[in-house]
């Protein structure tokens, strides 16, 4: 459903496609061009970059062996096995490395820094191409559960040392139009020259309130406390344990 709060006096096509934007995990048979997929990536890799490093790569994986694997990974995804276009956008400090090592340095004592920025350098890539093919009629979800395993994935994929993959794309011609999730209200995100603590939890529960109203209307079960039930049952318990011990295996130290 539109969003019908976007303001009259700055509004753009960008600003429309945000604020419409859903995750869609059911595609036509419409095939997804090469020539589609290039033009979304050749976009998004206008996106920021830190130092000009460009510490990215994206996999396109079609194969559906390939997509069968990723699923499993990802806890069993059906979206994932059947999406037509799968994009595994990674961070890759490859490059990095062989610069260095031509000048006879090593990247070997790599610190938190150089990993997350390498991280946030896919992660703007992802969104840009999130919204580069929404532009021309695509649509799909991120999917972070990569992480689940991401030395499966990383063998999956054929990934080297010092790449991981920090999150996929499932894309596709759309088949559905689900209907959009509330936000939090903007009141308890935004704040002017300091961080208000007060404000940052007071619209949670009418945030509650909304989300389940939201799910009760689609058919999907939930409480009445929907959003911060959720939180605190999806981080109570440590998640992906292993993470920090699989990313320094594939030379990503974030220490």
């Amino acid at each position: 459903m539109p969003d019908d709060s976007l303001s009259q006096t700055y509004s753009s096509e960008t600003m429309r496609l945000l604020h419409n934007r859903v995750s869609v995990r059911k595609y036509t048979d419409q095939p997804v061009t090469n020539e589609a997929i290039e033009a979304v990536l050749r976009a998004a890799f206008r996106a920021p970059t830190s130092s000009n490093i460009q510490a990215y790569t994206v996999v396109v994986v079609r194969n559906p062996e390939t997509l069968a694997k990723l699923a499993v990974v990802t806890g069993n995804q059906r979206h994932v096995a059947v999406a037509p276009v799968f994009l595994a956008f990674c961070a890759d400090m490859t490059r990095i490395e062989h610069a260095m090592k031509k000048r006879g340095h090593s990247l070997d004592d790599n610190n938190l820094e150089v990993g997350l920025v390498s991280s946030v350098d896919a992660a703007l890539v992802g969104m840009a191409a999130s919204l580069a093919a929404e532009s021309i009629g695509l649509q799909g979800l991120m999917i972070g559960a990569v992480r689940n395993n991401v030395l499966a994935t990383a063998e999956i994929l054929g990934l080297p040392k010092r790449v991981y993959c920090l999150f996929g794309m499932c894309l596709g011609w759309p088949a559905e139009h689900p209907t959009q999730k509330p936000r939090i209200d903007i009141g308890a995100t935004v704040h002017y020259e300091r961080y208000d603590q007060a404000a940052a939890v007071a619209a949670l529960d009418a945030y509650d309130a909304a989300l389940a109203a939201h799910y009760e209307a689609t058919g999907r079960p939930t409480t009445p406390d929907s959003w911060t039930h959720d939180m605190d049952k999806k981080f109570h318990a440590r998640l992906r344990d292993k993470l920090r011990e699989q990313l320094s295996t594939q030379g990503f130290d974030f220490r």
